[in-house]
């Protein structure tokens, strides 16, 4: 299986970071958004992977969440 190059793997996390979509980031980048998809998912297993090493015995004294989904658009009143 062919590799990106580091360099255009940086510029599309970059450019989804920064809040493209990703067949934005695919006619910016040259990229088949089925590869873009590949690089998110494994981006996001390295982060979790990082989060489960490092994020172990915080002192945490409040915690602050975020709802995430369809439900927290509904229920901004309007």
């Amino acid at each position: 299986m062919n590799r990106v190059p580091l360099g255009r793997r940086v510029q599309i996390i970059n450019c989804l970071v920064e809040g493209n979509s990703i067949r934005s980031t695919e006619r910016m980048t040259g990229t088949h958004r089925d590869t873009i998809c590949r690089l998110l998912v494994e981006v996001g297993d390295g982060c979790a992977r990082l989060m489960d090493e490092q994020m172990r015995d915080l002192p945490c004294c409040r915690i602050q969440s975020m709802r995430f989904g369809p439900m927290s658009a509904r229920s901004s009143g309007t």
